[in-house]
Protein backbone atom coordinates (compact mmCIF):
# COMPACT_ATOMS: atom_id res chain seq x y z
CA UNK A 1 0.00 0.00 0.00
CA UNK A 2 1.69 3.40 -0.78
CA UNK A 3 1.72 6.03 1.76
CA UNK A 4 -0.79 8.93 1.24
CA UNK A 5 2.22 11.72 2.64
CA UNK A 6 4.96 10.93 4.97
CA UNK A 7 4.59 10.93 8.70
CA UNK A 8 6.77 13.36 10.60
CA UNK A 9 7.07 12.58 14.35
CA UNK A 10 7.82 15.28 17.06
CA UNK A 11 9.22 14.54 20.25
CA UNK A 12 8.32 17.62 22.96
CA UNK A 13 8.89 17.62 26.69
CA UNK A 14 6.29 19.82 27.21
CA UNK A 15 3.13 20.86 24.35
CA UNK A 16 1.18 24.02 25.19
CA UNK A 17 -3.02 23.83 23.81
CA UNK A 18 -3.81 27.35 22.88
CA UNK A 19 -1.83 30.70 21.57
CA UNK A 20 -3.57 33.28 22.93
CA UNK A 21 -1.35 35.78 25.66
CA UNK A 22 -1.23 33.12 27.78
CA UNK A 23 -0.03 30.43 25.96
CA UNK A 24 2.32 31.98 24.08
CA UNK A 25 3.79 33.54 27.51
CA UNK A 26 4.00 29.60 28.36
CA UNK A 27 5.79 28.27 25.53
CA UNK A 28 8.44 30.88 25.62
CA UNK A 29 8.97 30.51 29.53
CA UNK A 30 9.01 26.77 28.96
CA UNK A 31 11.31 27.21 26.31
CA UNK A 32 13.77 29.78 28.05
CA UNK A 33 13.71 27.33 31.17
CA UNK A 34 15.17 24.85 28.46
CA UNK A 35 12.16 22.80 27.81
CA UNK A 36 11.56 21.29 24.02
CA UNK A 37 8.19 22.68 23.95
CA UNK A 38 5.55 22.95 21.08
CA UNK A 39 2.51 25.10 21.23
CA UNK A 40 -0.63 24.27 19.41
CA UNK A 41 -3.61 26.55 18.29
CA UNK A 42 -6.90 25.96 16.00
CA UNK A 43 -6.10 28.66 13.60
CA UNK A 44 -2.80 31.24 13.26
CA UNK A 45 -1.77 32.82 16.39
CA UNK A 46 -1.93 36.04 14.73
CA UNK A 47 -5.60 35.69 13.84
CA UNK A 48 -7.14 34.08 17.22
CA UNK A 49 -7.39 34.10 20.91
CA UNK A 50 -6.12 37.50 22.11
CA UNK A 51 -5.37 39.26 19.16
CA UNK A 52 -8.92 38.68 18.47
CA UNK A 53 -10.46 39.85 21.89
CA UNK A 54 -12.85 43.14 21.61
CA UNK A 55 -12.11 44.96 24.78
CA UNK A 56 -11.62 42.39 27.82
CA UNK A 57 -13.87 40.38 29.62
CA UNK A 58 -17.54 42.36 30.48
CA UNK A 59 -20.74 42.03 31.73
CA UNK A 60 -24.02 42.48 30.96
CA UNK A 61 -25.10 44.37 33.24
CA UNK A 62 -28.09 46.63 32.18
CA UNK A 63 -27.76 49.20 35.01
CA UNK A 64 -26.97 52.37 32.51
CA UNK A 65 -29.15 51.35 28.78
CA UNK A 66 -31.11 48.06 27.99
CA UNK A 67 -28.99 45.06 27.47
CA UNK A 68 -29.05 41.79 27.45
CA UNK A 69 -26.84 38.82 28.38
CA UNK A 70 -27.68 36.79 25.16
CA UNK A 71 -26.56 40.32 23.15
CA UNK A 72 -23.33 39.93 24.55
CA UNK A 73 -23.04 36.23 24.26
CA UNK A 74 -23.11 37.14 20.50
CA UNK A 75 -20.84 39.57 20.48
CA UNK A 76 -18.47 37.38 22.52
CA UNK A 77 -19.13 34.47 20.32
CA UNK A 78 -18.95 36.65 17.13
CA UNK A 79 -15.22 38.33 18.17
CA UNK A 80 -12.86 35.27 17.49
CA UNK A 81 -15.09 34.00 14.24
CA UNK A 82 -17.28 31.32 16.33
CA UNK A 83 -14.03 29.25 17.29
CA UNK A 84 -14.81 29.71 21.30
CA UNK A 85 -16.22 27.05 22.96
CA UNK A 86 -20.04 28.19 22.97
CA UNK A 87 -21.25 26.66 25.51
CA UNK A 88 -18.32 28.09 27.89
CA UNK A 89 -19.47 31.56 26.42
CA UNK A 90 -23.11 31.00 27.34
CA UNK A 91 -22.10 29.84 30.45
CA UNK A 92 -19.89 33.38 31.27
CA UNK A 93 -22.35 35.44 29.49
CA UNK A 94 -25.04 34.50 31.56
CA UNK A 95 -23.42 34.04 34.80
CA UNK A 96 -21.83 37.30 34.38
CA UNK A 97 -24.47 39.82 36.45
CA UNK A 98 -25.32 37.07 39.37
CA UNK A 99 -21.49 36.55 39.87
Amino acid sequence: MPKAYEITEHKYDVIVVGAGGAGLRATMGLATAGLKTGCITKVFPTRSHTVAAQGGISAALGNMAEDDWRWHMYDTGKGPDWLGVQDAIEYMCREAVPA
